[in-house]
């Protein structure tokens, strides 16, 4: 037993890290450090027995189900994979029916779909946690996992660097609001057309000035990715924007973390990746396998702070580790 407090979080669901606080967001840092120690040391947490998930997806995955399936075996909990196709919601039943059927049987939902306004609709009208999995306008799990990644390696998060290269998509816009949340800077390039959304922007920069955090927005892969403490890229064209793929190929060339790009970095820069890559369009295949790439230490800790976020919405008690 590591005398570690498990306390819920004071939002219901996870549907964008703009409605989490930093204290929040930290709670969900330092469980997912705790929970990855205790397995690294074969020491269980069966945090969530008894519980059950159910994992709405309309959308693949690789990590997303992996992870979040895995991670409820080891809370000592169960998963339900339920492939909208398999469902009434795939038929035209509304969101909101299955929102509160499903409340009935699980303890909490996970969703990756495309609308964001169906994961919000099916939130206001569940009675048990959301999870969002990622939709066209956010992927907050993915955004927390980054920074804890970040804090991992770095061992603190404020002041820092990040620069981001690539698509103004909804991996960017989870990054905004969780740089702007624990004071790290972040600066953004992206050609122009393909900037983050400006609501999400100015959300970032009002937290920011509390925090301490700088957002910026410009063209330049170089003038971002200077004395970057951190260099991060996504594919060029998003799930649900392949039919663009040539077009972007066009737009995005030169928007790629390679050795320019880390030779303006700080000597001691890591490089993330969400996945799935693309090796040889946003990131060279040479920085994916440099000593500066984390990218894989990211997609494992997908895993753990996950866990943290189901124990903090699902748990909604207090419990020693």
């Amino acid at each position: 037993m590591l005398g570690v407090i498990v306390m819920g979080i004071e939002v219901k669901d996870l549907l964008s890290v703009y409605d989490v606080s930093t204290i929040d967001v930290n709670k969900i840092l330092d469980l997912a450090k705790t929970l990855k120690s205790q397995l690294k040391n074969g020491k269980q947490h069966h945090l969530l027995k008894g519980k059950t998930l159910g994992m709405i997806f309309q959308k693949s995955s690789t990590r997303t189900r992996v992870s979040f399936e895995v991670g409820m075996w080891q809370l000592g909990g169960s998963a339900l994979f339920l492939n909208a196709n398999d469902l009434q919601i795939g038929r035209g039943e509304p969101v909101k029916d299955t929102a509160r059927v499903l409340s009935r049987y699980v303890d909490g939902i996970m969703i990756r779909t495309s609308s964001h306004d169906e994961v919000i609709e099916m939130a206001k009208y569940a009675t048990v946690p959301v999870i969002n999995a990622l939709t066209e306008m956010m992927h907050p799990c993915q955004a927390l996992t980054d920074i804890f990644t970040v804090r991992e390696h770095k061992g603190q998060l404020q002041g820092l660097k990040m620069a981001y290269i690539g698509d103004g998509n909804n991996m960017v816009h989870s990054l905004i609001h969780s740089c702007a949340k624990v004071g790290m800077d972040l600066a953004i390039a992206t050609p122009k057309g393909y900037e983050p959304d400006a609501t999400i922007l100015a959300e970032g920069r009002e937290i920011g000035a509390v925090t301490g955090s700088k957002i910026t927005i410009g063209n330049d892969p170089l003038v971002a990715a200077a004395q970057a403490d951190v260099l991060y890229t996504d594919v060029w064209a998003s799930m649900g924007r392949e039919t663009e793929q040539n077009i972007r190929k066009i737009a995005f060339a030169g928007y790629q973390i390679n050795q320019d790009v880390m030779n303006v970095a700080k000597a001691d820069a890591i490089v993330l990746h969400c996945l799935p890559a693309h090796r040889g369009e946003e990131i060279t295949d040479e920085v994916m396998e440099s000593k500066q790439s984390v990218v894989f230490d990211q997609a494992e800790n997908r895993l753990h702070v996950q866990k943290a976020i189901m124990v903090l919405l699902m748990k909604q008690r207090t419990k020693s580790l």
